[in-house]
């Protein structure tokens, strides 16, 4: 049986999504969650919400821990659903198609929105993602949360890069965004380290153009490579935002530095390109 969020969301009833829900607000304070403190919430007995956790459980969407009580908590694949409940009930996403691509820190979906095809992304961030560094005292004071802040700001600050780019950099139109999860617009391409080129210069000719529009409006992407840049006859687009960083932000200059490294690397090994990333740095910082 599956069981990631798009599928499951089919098999949920709407007493579900009020014990998910919740369970995630009742973790803001507790590690598990008791079948008593879920009650207040859902509006039913506590032997019909035990009945329904027993499926939650079976489907992997909520942990189960015998201590004084039972105690439940959040599955990634629990979170996902919330998400996803929101956004189908703004009128954001019409149906879930299938998975396009999954990592450590994201998971990918098609959505449709009556004909129009988009893309949701739901993060998957841990402690090691450098944008909560700010907040890791807050989050390691709350174990059970971590995943759930770390991935919540991961969307969030992906999201808020990608407004700030849209239009003038080409990246992914965003529509929406809730929890951990981005709405997006799709861009039919492949990454750079899947696709040969015909016309490799100009590619990166674009793709340089790009990195000076992001830097003009104060934003350096601090993880471009080749497999965050995509290429179609159209064009290019440039995904994968959550860790971009202030121009002239402790640290920035160097991180500016290794995406251009990365960028020419690839385009000298695949394509013997003569590039100086040195030469490109200086005189995008001298702008």
């Amino acid at each position: 049986m599956r069981f990631d969020a798009p599928y499951l969301y089919s098999q949920l009833k709407p007493v579900d999504f009020r014990i998910l829900t919740a369970i995630e607000n009742e973790m803001r304070t507790h590690e598990w969650v008791s079948v008593e403190s879920i009650a207040p919430y859902v509006n039913a007995s506590t032997e019909r919400i035990a009945h329904r956790l027993k499926h939650l459980r079976k489907w992997k969407v909520v942990e189960y821990a015998r201590l004084s009580y039972e105690g439940y908590r959040l599955f990634y694949t629990g979170y996902d659903l919330l998400a996803l409940n929101a956004l189908v009930k703004r009128g954001s996403i019409d149906a879930v198609g299938g998975q396009v691509g999954f990592g450590k820190e994201s998971d990918v979906f098609v959505v449709l929105k009556g004909d129009e095809r988009r893309i949701l992304k739901l993060h998957r961030a841990g402690l090691s993602f450098k944008g909560v560094r700010r907040t890791r005292r807050y989050i390691a004071e709350r174990h059970h949360l971590s995943w759930v802040y770390a991935s919540r700001l991961a969307a969030q600050r992906e999201f808020d890069a990608l407004r700030r780019l849209y239009p003038e950099v080409s990246v992914p139109e965003p529509i929406d965004h809730n929890r951990h999860a981005i709405l997006m617009e799709l861009f039919d391409g492949l990454s750079l380290s899947e696709c040969t080129l015909e016309q490799p210069m100009e590619c990166f000719e674009e793709v340089w153009h790009n990195i000076e529009q992001a830097y003009a409006l104060g934003v350096v992407h601090a993880d471009l490579s080749e497999y965050n840049i995509l290429a179609s006859p159209q064009g290019v687009c440039i995904i994968d935002w959550p860790q971009w960083v202030e121009v002239g932000s402790e640290g920035a200059d160097e991180l500016l530095e290794r995406d251009i490294g990365n960028v020419c690397a690839h385009f000298t090994r695949k394509y013997a390109l003569k590039l100086d990333p040195r030469e490109l740095l200086d005189r995008l910082q001298m702008r």
